[in-house]
């Protein structure tokens, strides 16, 4: 082989390797993912943003665990489930009770709700993680 013809092929063999790698890779996300609340009552607030980077809506649910992913009972969220437009984000706000400990570490998150009738069942879920301090 010349090696006009190599580098011919190997611009080819490169071309075709790439044109097979996965373009625009996205994800479902939520932001922030984590932080510190101090707050002076007996609960205190986080505001997240759950975002759709697809190019079709979502249905989504959002969810407040503990430290161990135990659900907090008493968390208050809103809106806890709603459709996100396409390339859209939206504010939430989470309410947690402190229930008579100085501190809490929580994890919000966000789960896709599949559409009924939809072809694929995938449900994700990105969890942020926030520490809410009671300040006396």
């Amino acid at each position: 082989m010349k090696s006009s013809s190599k580098i011919i092929f190997g611009v080819c063999v490169s071309a075709l390797v790439l044109s097979l790698l996965p373009f625009g890779a996205t994800a479902q996300s939520l932001s922030p993912m984590r932080g510190q609340v101090k707050s002076f009552s007996e609960q205190f607030a986080i505001r997240v943003y759950p975002a759709n980077p697809y190019n079709k809506r979502i249905r989504v649910e959002m969810k407040v665990y503990d430290q161990d992913f135990n659900p907090i009972e008493g968390a208050r969220i809103s809106p806890n489930q709603f459709t996100l437009g396409a390339s859209a984000a939206r504010p939430v706000n989470v309410l947690v009770p402190f229930d008579g400990q100085k501190d809490r570490k929580v994890r919000v998150c966000v789960e896709s709700i599949p559409f009924q009738g939809a072809s694929s069942n995938i449900k994700a879920q990105i969890c942020g993680k926030f520490m809410g301090i009671k300040s006396l």
